[in-house]
């Protein structure tokens, strides 16, 4: 297939294409996904409800909200869809995977065959506008989160406020233009008859490779500081290591649930890694499955992801629901695909704008609260999260 395509033109092009055939919009992975540079769905429906399938024949593509007051957010809790084939991007090259063994479609190949069209390749329009959070409340919720440490109630908690804004214009060309100005680790959009998301996540939730299925992965992110900051003072912070360290723990917990005996190690701890607009550390757990572990036994050992909840995490959703003033909604929740073979891929829903069909849009941000929090700085570290969207 023609190597010149980017993701981004491509799924601009694509974009074009599906409006002019009434048929519904792609959906796009683009970044670390699946041992490539991006995967597209040239076009799929995305519905309410549909979570991946256990063991999946086709390709499964959607999200799962963070199941805290799902019922007040405003997106559906979860939301997917089905396709038989993907465009799969590596380096330069497009390849397309199918599930079934059929070849690409017609009239995916002639959006591959052409120049991109200059209408889908140039800027279109949108305008997005924010407001800012309060920033007592979210004081008085870290406060809280603090008390309730020092009564030995949780260890840690990952707690969040959010940012509410207007789109007007594509969802489809908004999240275009975030993800080329951020170039995010683990960008995903989709969009349906519910809404958009456009998530710009630098965190890697769970990954099961098709190559090994009986290997899960989860790299969780806990410690941040601005990009402007030297990285040194993130690997020395004691708080930011010990925010980190615990979360480790109940990753390995989670996944020793499902693992094989003896299988769960740590392979990365503590790596600095660079982000829009912030430094991250990153540590990774690994774990060896039993084939009987599908994605159903998998997820209810691991979801929500450990690194946005806290320590213990049963604890920590509870006190999560009275403390903050919002539901988070696929904030906080996962995104990413699931297909034959055991493949699994899932972000953190981080970085992620949640756009209702009326344009109304959120952002959550938040961090980890240990007691050696100084609120102040944790409000600060939710301003310097948001910045590269809501700047733009």
């Amino acid at each position: 297939m023609p190597p010149s395509f980017s993701a981004l033109d491509l799924f601009r092009a694509l974009t074009v294409r599906t409006a002019a055939d009434s048929r519904p919009g792609p959906a796009a992975l683009i970044g670390d996904w699946c041992g490539a540079d991006a995967v597209l769905a040239p076009s799929i429906l995305i519905e309410e409800g549909l979570g991946p399938p256990d063991r999946p024949d086709r390709f499964w593509l959607g999200y799962l909200g963070f199941p805290v007051r799902a019922d007040q957010a405003p997106l559906p809790e979860t939301a997917g869809g089905l396709t038989d084939g993907i465009l799969v991007l590596t380096g330069r090259t497009w390849s397309w995977r199918s599930a079934t063994g059929a070849g690409c479609p017609a009239w995916v190949r002639e959006v591959l065959d052409d120049a991109v069209p200059a209408e889908a390749a140039a800027h279109r329009a949108w305008t997005a506008t924010w407001a800012s959070p309060q920033r007592e409340p979210h004081l008085a919720a870290i406060g809280a989160c603090r008390d309730a440490i020092a009564a030995g109630d949780v260890y840690q908690a990952c707690i969040c406020t959010r940012f509410t804004g207007t789109l007007t214009g594509d969802p489809h060309h908004y999240f275009a233009d975030l993800a080329a100005t951020t170039t995010p680790a683990k960008a995903a959009f989709l969009q349906g008859d519910w809404g958009a998301v456009a998530s710009l996540s630098p965190e890697t939730f769970l990954r099961r490779r098709i190559e090994e299925p009986s290997i899960v992965t989860s790299s969780p992110i806990k410690g941040t500081v601005p990009r402007d900051v030297d990285p040194a003072v993130l690997a020395q912070s004691a708080k930011d290591i010990a925010e980190n360290v615990m979360i480790v723990d109940l990753v390995r917990n989670d996944l020793g649930r499902v693992a094989r005996t003896g299988s769960v190690t740590v392979p990365e701890l503590l790596t600095v890694v660079g982000a829009p607009g912030v430094w991250h550390l990153v540590s990774t757990v690994r774990a060896e499955l039993d084939p009987a572990v599908g994605n159903k036994s998998l997820l209810a050992a691991t979801f929500p992801p450990a690194s946005v909840t806290g320590t213990p995490k049963i604890r920590a959703a509870q006190l999560i629901a009275e403390w903050e003033q919002f539901p988070r909604g696929v904030y906080c929740g996962a995104i990413g695909l699931a297909g034959p073979g055991g493949e699994l891929d899932l972000n953190v829903a981080i970085r992620t704008v949640q756009v209702s069909p009326d344009g109304a849009m959120t952002l959550g941000v938040g961090g980890g609260i240990t007691y050696d929090s100084v609120p102040a700085a944790e409000w600060q570290e939710c301003l310097d999260k948001a910045a590269s969207i809501v700047s733009r």
